[in-house]
């Protein structure tokens, strides 16, 4: 009995939690005790959410219909309950439904599962472009339109200032108007990298030779973490990745800045401290 109530107690605790996940994640970033997707901050990200819900709704049904089926034949049709075995090799309608049914769930899944695909690829006019390239362990970035270049380096633990995420932290932020389409040309210079943002639905590799393209249109203001989701060496965990959105005047600013700053002598935009 003391076995049952803890059993119990551990499935209302574990059903509490996936109830309010939402309310544990940390705006852009993961946080302690965090149960489901980081809150939504795109377009592609809201339909990633929605789309998620969904199928967790179709395979809970299933699993519940499964094991109720399973609890129903176990008791129907046990040994004492029948004592002489059914000799029944087959049932036309069963056969049917179990082949129909079956392609029916998952034209239900695939047919939203190809909007999303179509919604993730189907690149807008672009308001801004960035590229971004993997090295170990960092990330340059690059405003072609804008001539701007920096380099993103992790914030040591050491240098964290008050309200710094840890691992998270960069000395040099992507900063990226509100409402506006961000095309992002990723790239990268010695192995396979990710760039990933999980509040923005992006996940993609950077591969060497070759140049691959995401986009996304944040809908609010604020910070965005993510950070690279390939391995990619020893220092793998420490390259995170920091996009700042702002509004389009402070991005204006932004920008008049970063153009002021005098070139590195390997023509880069030297780094600024925000």
């Amino acid at each position: 009995m003391v076995i049952f109530c803890r059993t119990l107690t551990t499935f209302a605790a574990l059903a509490a939690l996936s109830l309010s996940g939402p309310a544990f994640a940390t705006d852009g970033q993961p946080s302690d005790w965090q149960i489901g997707f980081q809150k939504a901050a795109t377009p592609i990200m809201e339909q990633i959410t929605n789309f998620h819900t969904y199928v967790t709704i179709i395979i809970t049904v299933i699993a519940l219909f499964v094991l109720g089926l399973m609890i129903y034949v176990m008791s129907r049709f046990n040994e004492k309950r029948n004592p002489l075995p059914s000799r029944t090799s087959h049932h036309t309608p069963l056969e049917i439904a179990w082949t129909v049914l079956p392609i029916l769930i998952l034209v239900a899944i695939a047919i939203p599962s190809f909007r999303l695909l179509f919604a993730q690829y189907d690149f807008p006019k672009a308001d801004l472009t960035i590229t971004a390239t993997g090295s170990q362990w960092y990330w340059t970035y690059e405003y072609p339109d804008h001539g701007i270049s920096f380099d993103s380096i992790m914030v040591k633990d050491a240098d964290l200032k008050e309200g710094q995420p840890r691992l998270l932290s960069v000395n040099n932020e992507v900063v990226v108007p509100v409402g506006k389409n961000i095309i992002v040309q990723v790239k990268a210079n010695d192995v396979i990298h990710d760039w990933a943002v999980p509040s923005f639905g992006i996940k993609i590799d950077a591969v060497p030779g070759r140049l691959q393209t995401t986009w996304f249109r944040a809908e609010r203001e604020g910070w965005f973490y993510g950070q690279c989701s390939e391995l990619c060496g020893r220092n793998h965990a420490f390259m995170p990745i920091a996009v700042r959105v702002v509004s389009e005047e402070e991005f204006d600013n932004w920008l008049k800045t970063k153009a002021a700053a005098a070139p590195d002598s390997e023509g880069k935009v030297a780094a600024i401290e925000n």
